[in-house]
C-alpha cells in the first residue's frame, strides 16, 4: 500500500513537470522569442522616435511620431539630398554641455565634395541657388561656403531660423548617424511617409 502510494505520488509530480514544461514549451518560450525579435529589430531596423523641438517644422510638429529605419546608415550607404536623419549630438555640442544621450533630427543639404553656403537669404550648392529647399522663410544668417568633406553630410532643420543645425557647428559625421525618420506614425492626422523630394517651391531672399 505504501509502495503504491509513493509510485502514485512520483507519477503525480512528474506529470506535473511535464505540464510546466508543455506551458513553458507552449506560451513563454514564443513570447520571449518575439521579446527577442522585437529588440532585435529595434536595435538593428526600426526605432521610434519623437520630435524634441520645433527645428524642423511645419514639416514635422513637435511630439510627432517617427519611425527611424537604421539599416542604411549601418551598412555605410549613401544618404541622398532631402533625406531627414537623426543623429546623436556632435562632439563640438557636447563639449558645449549638450546631453550625449539626446538625438536630433534635420534635413540632408550637402553630401561628400558638395561645396555648401547661405547667402542672401538663399542656400546655394555647387554654385547655384538651390530653387526647391525646405527652408519655411528665407534664413536670416549667412554661411561661409562649406565643402563636405568624406563621411560625412551638411544637414539643416526645415525651420532654417530656429534650428542648432550645421550651419552653426559644421558637418555631420555619418559615424554619428543614428537613422533616417521613414515614416509618421502618430498623430493619425498625419500619418504616412515622411517626403524627402523637395516642394515645388521655396522662399526666396525676398519672401
Amino acid at each position: 500500500m505504501v509502495y503504491q502510494s509513493s509510485r502514485q505520488s512520483l507519477t503525480s509530480d512528474s506529470s506535473q513537470r511535464a505540464s510546466w514544461a508543455e506551458i513553458l514549451r507552449r506560451q513563454v518560450v514564443p513570447i520571449l522569442a518575439w521579446v527577442g525579435v522585437a529588440l532585435l529589430l529595434r536595435w538593428a531596423v526600426l526605432e521610434p522616435r519623437w520630435i524634441p523641438s520645433g527645428s524642423m517644422l511645419p514639416n514635422l510638429q513637435i511630439q510627432d511620431r517617427v519611425l527611424v529605419e537604421k539599416v542604411r546608415s549601418r551598412l555605410g550607404m549613401p544618404l541622398p539630398l532631402g533625406t531627414v536623419v537623426v543623429f546623436h549630438a556632435p562632439q563640438v555640442l557636447q563639449e558645449a554641455g549638450y546631453d550625449p544621450n539626446a538625438a536630433l533630427i534635420k534635413r540632408v543639404v550637402g553630401i561628400p565634395g558638395d561645396r555648401v553656403e547661405v547667402k542672401g537669404g538663399q542656400l546655394w550648392r555647387n554654385g547655384l541657388p538651390v530653387a526647391q529647399d525646405w527652408a519655411t522663410e528665407a534664413p536670416n544668417y549667412q554661411m561661409a561656403p562649406v565643402t563636405v568633406p568624406p563621411e560625412s553630410l551638411l544637414v539643416m532643420g526645415d525651420n532654417r531660423n530656429s534650428s542648432l543645425d550645421s550651419h552653426l557647428w559644421g558637418p555631420l559625421a555619418n559615424s554619428d548617424v543614428i537613422g533616417t525618420a521613414v515614416f509618421r506614425y502618430w498623430p493619425l492626422a498625419r500619418f504616412g511617409l515622411i517626403r524627402t523630394s523637395p516642394p515645388a517651391t521655396a522662399p526666396g531672399p525676398s519672401d
